[in-house]
């Protein structure tokens, strides 16, 4: 079974009942590095899961507020959920817009694929320093879990500045020759 966004937002109400807002800020403090989400898609999302009877939403008032509107995981939510984690994983067919218009980009010269890698080194050395200024989760397997794929993610990104230095240099050589 292909991973959908609505396995994301599974996931994350399984670790506790979140309103949409809470889930666009749980993607962007926990699961970002590896799957993203704007705030109208997981509104969507929300809406096809509780019309599936995957979750049910609770309505809390406010004062001087809108509602806060609280969404949990019900039964048929768990048993998707669970159905979804022990199918056997996808192949891995990825799609990276950079290295596609890196393969392509001898027509910018070396200037021009030299200021790609730049742009691209930028982007990567941003995401490190968000992925670092996560907090550190402790106390269950969950936890070890959560750590372990936001060291995957620290991992990845080290190991493509190593690359990127490394596809500059062999630029810049063949620019000198």
């Amino acid at each position: 079974m292909t991973m959908q966004l609505r396995h994301a937002v599974l996931g994350l109400l399984d670790l506790t009942p979140q309103s949409g807002y809470d889930l666009g800020r749980a993607f962007d403090r926990s699961v970002a590095h590896f799957w993203n989400a704007d705030q109208s898609q997981i509104y969507r999302t929300l809406d096809r899961l509780e019309a599936d009877g995957a979750i049910e939403t609770e309505t809390i008032p406010q004062q001087g507020k809108p509602d806060r509107r609280v969404h949990s995981l019900t039964d048929v939510g768990r048993a998707e959920l669970a159905a979804w984690l022990s199918t056997p994983l996808e192949s891995l067919k990825p799609k990276e817009p950079f290295l596609a218009r890196l393969f392509f980009a001898e027509s910018l010269g070396v200037d021009g694929i030299l200021a790609l890698l730049d742009e691209r080194e930028t982007a990567v050395r941003e995401g490190l320093e968000q992925l670092r200024a996560l907090p550190a989760a402790s106390g269950d397997l969950g936890a070890v879990l959560r750590m372990a794929t936001l060291d995957a993610g620290i991992r990845q990104g080290g190991a493509e500045l190593a690359w990127l230095r490394s596809t500059r240099a062999s630029i810049t050589e063949f620019g000198n020759a």
